[in-house]
């Protein structure tokens, strides 16, 4: 299917352990911190790191949006209240109407943590309890739902839900729906909220470290769970919006489908999604300047990722995972870091790898440990999924494509 790129990003969020905006998180990224903190979450907590969006608990969603109030969608609400992003979507509908702006939102989990709560609180009648009796949020497209309502858009609205991946794939289905005509611009994003669901369904896969996590070292232990929300509005090059803003120049997406949680073991997958990708931006590898990688600290996804990198680009190109800052975000994880990659582009600066000290021997020059300033013309972002389900995309100014 075509793609109609590049599209202006003419807005864009997000919300982390690592900050709160686009400022704070960028200024995290500069001066190192992370946002990882012991694991407090439910009542018998792992022993882990996790990144956890303070206050969650204590942010109720107003009063008209209180049929969508979960965790979930709190934290989706503080990632649209963040950055004048509201009030850039309110200027998008005078440019093109409520129902020409596509919704396209990417979770892994939604609002399952509420679905918890409300098993865990079930009556003597097997009832949910009267304040859970909200089916919306017991449904994957809660997120979405709120979204849509909270924004006041009435076009499509999608729910992508391909694991890690998911809010990565938005931005190539919202290009697509453009291309269709079926929409004249796109909100897209991701929100997934840490729940018990999540820790310990990865804790049975024996993923979760005990330290907080260190992608590509030697000595790594696993990932860290992190939350995170964050949005970005896609509107055609030559929208009044556009100026010299960064743009999506191309995507690449496949489905290796080898194992239910572990990646093909020559990278096969992600190697398609990454010759797709540039291919879509027109692009040879070694134009990219900067690889926001997967990079999750798992033993397995970490050795086949630095492989297919050290295969496919030049030793100049730099390549990190930030994961150390924010942990993994699952199925915000492909929003969040398309933010970072377009801060690397905008302030001329790409992260290292927090944590890391001593890199696996299968990594190529490529995997930088420290930050280092210099021009980014074109930063690349992966994500991949469970059960081989990839994506890949690549971000530059319009004046370079």
């Amino acid at each position: 299917m075509q793609h109609s790129f590049p599209l202006c990003i003419s807005a864009y969020t997000a919300v982390s352990a690592a900050g709160h905006g686009r400022t704070a998180l960028a200024a995290s990224l500069r001066e190192r911190r992370s946002g990882l903190t012991r694991n407090d979450f439910t009542s018998t907590p792992l022993a882990t790191w996790i990144g956890r969006v303070p206050a969650l608990e204590s942010r109720a969603l107003p009063a008209q949006f209180s049929e969508w109030e979960c965790r979930n969608n709190r934290l989706a609400w503080l990632g649209l209240t963040s950055d004048g992003f509201l009030d850039s979507v309110l200027r998008a509908k005078g440019r093109y109407g409520a129902g020409r702006i596509a919704i396209v939102i990417g979770t892994s989990t939604s609002s399952i943590g509420a679905t918890e709560d409300a098993y865990a609180r079930l009556q003597d009648d097997g009832l949910y309890p009267p304040d859970l009796r909200r089916p919306i949020v017991h449904t994957p497209h809660s997120l979405g739902d709120f979204v849509a309502r909270a924004l006041g858009l009435t076009s499509l609205c999608v729910t992508v839900a391909t694991a890690c991946s998911s809010s990565a794939k938005v931005f190539a289905q919202a290009a697509r729906l453009i291309s269709l005509g079926l929409a004249d611009a796109a909100v897209v994003g991701g929100v997934d909220t840490l729940c018990g669901s999540v820790l310990f369904g990865f804790n049975s896969l024996a993923l979760v470290s005990p330290d907080p996590c260190r992608p590509f070292d030697v000595q790594r232990k696993g990932i860290s769970l992190g939350e995170a929300a964050g949005f970005a509005l896609l509107e055609p090059p030559d929208s009044a919006a556009a100026g010299d803003r960064v743009c999506i120049l191309g995507a690449g997406e496949s489905s290796d489908a080898y194992h239910m949680s572990s990646p093909h073991p020559q990278g096969a997958g992600a190697q398609q999604a990454i010759v797709a990708a540039l291919d879509s931006a027109g692009l040879e590898p070694d134009a990219i300047d900067y690889i926001n990688l997967h990079g999750t600290a798992s033993e397995k996804n970490d050795a086949v990722e630095a492989q297919v990198i050290a295969r496919l680009f030049p030793a100049s190109t730099r390549a990190s995972s930030t994961k150390g800052w924010t942990g993994h975000t699952l199925g915000a994880a492909g929003i969040l870091e398309a933010v970072i990659s377009i801060l690397a582009i905008e302030q001329s600066l790409a992260p290292g790898t927090l944590n890391t000290s001593r890199p696996d021997p299968v990594c190529g020059p490529q995997i930088t440990l420290h930050n280092t300033p210099g021009r980014i013309r074109y930063a690349e972002s992966h994500s991949f999924g469970f059960g081989g389900s990839n994506c890949v995309l690549v971000f530059g100014r319009r004046r370079d494509a």
